[in-house]
């Protein structure tokens, strides 16, 4: 699919949509728990549906309601895992990284014996560690390159031991396994955690279906690194009855930087200022650029002024990185966004993928090892970007169009569909002039 835009203001306000990372560990929650669960969901994309699919393929009962799902728990015990006639299920994890990740662990402590299939692209990023603390730990599992993979046996409780280096999502796979095993677990990670915030979430969401999780920090034996332990008792996940799946901060991030870009504010309503989500710092980026930022209980607004350069980390907030490579393109002076290391195995290189496709449009990004070094321009000149089937890369040269001289064409923009399938209803709902035509 094509989107042409022509360079439009854009103001007023926009409802954010549920937070998938927070849909995601809420419906893998409720379907390992003791009872019925009423997710309140306003909102689903592709990777939510793949999560839905694979735990429906273990034996849950999911069904969409108006306002999100209700979750039949998948039959399973403690002692035994999960019922003989669900093992051997195909697990279809379409693109999503999240559900192979967070679903990998849990079927091998299901002891489900587990078929997983899904996107190339997919097939094609790291799994290991994760996959070596799961054999270690009892499981067997086969996978030459890519898709299937194939799991059997069920693991042990225990130690797992991650670097802390590796994907949050690896940490919070195990710590959504852990309550499925007759013992006690400790997942211990070495070093610094990448992108911490998503594992806080993780922690939030356990805790409301009755799992604690006690965090110990030390030094490791070498005496210099720090240690992070995730300790569980043996306790199983208890239905709270009710959940609400909050506003996104990675997609609402998309419309603040319009904000910051444009010449009128905008607004994302239902987003949560004490949310454990850390994009919601994208408003301190903003800030530190020179935008004018408001915050309200429910909602955040943003409104242009004179932009200027500044240099960062993106080590807890990779998501916004293309888009804040958008605004940094836009400052007065250059802007060095570092730790973009994990950016490379994401939906595309995104490193690769944000330099070039900001420079399409006239902007001028250089890569440096592993960060981005932005030289500000002002103003952009327009042009054909490739989405490069990354939706964060198809929502970055949207909103870079608001400050493009030019016409801006997306080839691939139906990528949006992997996490935010009304992007460009939204941005017609802010005044954006968006055609959408088959390629």
């Amino acid at each position: 699919m094509l989107a042409t835009i022509e360079p439009r203001r854009l103001s007023g306000t926009v409802p954010a949509i549920a937070s998938k990372s927070v849909a995601h560990r809420m419906i893998i929650a409720a379907a390992l728990s003791s009872s019925t669960t009423h997710v309140i969901c306003n909102t689903t994309c592709e990777d939510i549906d793949a999560t839905v699919r694979c735990l429906a393929a273990l034996g849950a009962r999911i069904e969409k309601t108006d306002d999100g799902f209700e979750v039949h728990p998948i039959a399973k015990s403690i002692e035994l895992g999960i019922l003989k006639a669900f093992q051997g299920a195909t697990l279809d994890c379409g693109e999503s990284g999240s559900t192979l990740r967070f679903m990998l662990p849990v079927a091998c402590a299901l002891g489900a014996d587990a078929t997983f299939i899904g996107s190339e692209r997919l097939g094609q990023r790291p799994l290991s560690p994760l996959d070596d603390e799961l054999v270690a730990a009892g499981c067997g599992i086969e996978r030459e390159d890519g898709f299937p993979l194939r799991t059997s046996g069920r693991i042990r409780p225990g130690r797992f031991t991650l670097p802390g280096t590796v994907s949050s999502q690896y940490i919070t796979g195990l710590l959504l396994a852990a309550p499925l095993l007759p013992g006690a677990c400790e997942i211990e990670v070495v070093g610094r955690i990448e992108s911490r915030p998503y594992i806080n979430i993780t922690l939030q969401v356990l805790k409301q279906f009755g799992i604690e999780v006690r965090v110990d920090r030390g030094v490791a034996a070498n005496g210099i690194d720090e240690v992070t332990r995730f300790c569980t008792k043996d306790r199983s996940y208890r239905s709270p009855g009710e959940v609400r799946v909050e506003g996104d901060w990675s997609n609402a991030a998309f419309w603040l930087c319009a904000g910051a870009l444009g010449t009128a504010p905008i607004e994302v309503a239902g987003v949560s200022l004490t949310s454990a989500q850390g994009d919601r710092n994208v408003l301190a980026a903003l800030s530190r650029f020179g935008a004018r930022t408001r915050r309200s209980a429910d909602s955040a607004i943003v409104q242009p002024d004179q932009l200027h350069a500044f240099s960062m980390s993106a080590q807890d907030i990779p998501d916004l990185v293309p888009v804040i490579a958008a605004v940094a393109s836009c400052c007065e002076g250059t802007t060095v966004i570092r730790d973009c290391a994990r950016l490379r195995i994401k939906e595309s290189d995104r490193l690769a993928t944000t330099a070039s496709e900001l420079n399409a449009l006239g902007a001028q990004v250089d890569i440096d090892r592993d960060s981005l070094v932005i030289h500000g321009v002002g103003r952009l000149r327009g042009g054909v970007v490739d989405a490069h089937n990354d939706h964060r890369i198809a929502m970055m040269a949207a909103i870079a169009a608001i400050r493009c001289e030019g016409t801006v064409t997306i080839r691939g923009a139906q990528a949006v569909q992997k996490s935010y399938p009304q992007f460009f209803d939204h941005y017609r709902l802010l005044g954006g002039q968006v055609e959408l035509t088959e390629a």
